[in-house]
């Protein structure tokens, strides 16, 4: 029975990682999880500098859901290289870098530093551009296309992924861009930007009012644009949002999802990449498949 999975130039041993944000820099999770179990982890997001992130409260949890606005808290590039990359390194596992900037300058400059260090960057590009205007670089196709050339340039060893927002006005079109510059794969989706407001105070339930809508209640619209976008492209698509079970991950692939990203379920029950993993394996010897790559937008319409 084969899980490995091929990701650009990174082999994963299995299809199951983490979404950033959601698994810290994996030490959080390591005294419940293997790591080296997981096909990859996908760290916490990465600025040039330390960002202390947005006061609380900063979570808040929904029907079938979760609202997050943690603003991109994180150690900054230089902590995650002497603090928390040599210890992710002690394990067999893919490390995953999730990026993020304010200027193209910064999305280079973080990528050159972690090539060849990481099995893989992923640009986090529903991010302001602060040079035009604040205007996100994942709303305006000609400033993604500039930024993803950019950045591909400075990257000669890791493979590069670009992590799609559902909030974009045509997310396939998106994808079709990174695969026109040569990025070597995408995943999708981001948060979906919402709130909810507590009518008591008739306060924001978080404090940057808006934040990003993740877990259950998003999957079915994740699975659409997974599939959507699979028959648009042909570089792989790494899946993520409201994967809870194996039976999501499975949806996920069979939509056309090479990989998947497991997030707000870690919050619920630290173990449950592990258990997706078995699930999967479970699924395979259900159903007589000995290669998980033969699933991949296995979809019958």
């Amino acid at each position: 029975m084969n899980l490995e999975v091929k990701i650009g130039k990174m082999t994963m041993k299995n299809p199951v990682t983490t979404a950033s944000g959601t698994f810290g820099y994996g030490s959080e999770y390591a005294e419940f999880v293997d790591l080296n179990l997981l096909g990859a982890v996908t760290v916490k997001g990465i600025s040039l500098e330390p960002r202390e992130g947005n006061p609380p409260p900063r979570i808040y949890e929904t029907p079938c859901g979760m609202l997050n606005s943690i603003g991109l808290q994180n150690v900054g590039l230089k902590n995650f290289l002497d603090e928390k990359l040599p210890y992710l390194k002690g394990f067999d596992t893919r490390i995953i870098v999730n990026i993020l900037g304010n200027t193209i300058d910064e999305y280079c400059e973080l990528s050159s530093a972690l090539d060849g260090k990481v099995d893989a960057i992923e640009l986090n590009v529903s991010c302001p551009n602060v040079k035009k205007g604040g205007v996100l670089f994942s709303n305006n196709n000609d400033m993604l296309r500039t930024l993803i050339k950019e950045v591909r340039t400075t990257v000669k060893t890791s493979t590069v992924i670009v992590k799609l927002s559902p909030a974009s006005a045509d997310i396939v079109m998106q994808a079709r861009i990174c695969e026109e510059v040569g990025i070597d794969a995408v995943s999708m989706i981001n948060t979906i930007p919402a709130m909810a407001i507590d009518i008591h105070s008739r306060r924001p339930r978080l404090s940057n009012i808006i934040g990003g809508l993740s877990g259950p209640a998003i999957r079915p619209i994740g699975v659409r644009m997974v599939w959507e976008t699979h028959r648009a492209i042909n570089i792989p698509i790494i899946a993520m949002g409201g994967i809870m079970t194996a039976e999501d991950a499975m949806e996920y692939i069979l939509a056309g999802a090479t990989a998947v990203a497991i997030g707000t379920a870690n919050f619920v029950k630290p173990t449950v990449t592990l258990d997706i993993i078995e699930g999967m394996k479970k699924y395979m010897l259900i159903h007589g498949i000995d290669d998980i790559n033969s699933l991949i937008g296995g979809l019958i319409c």
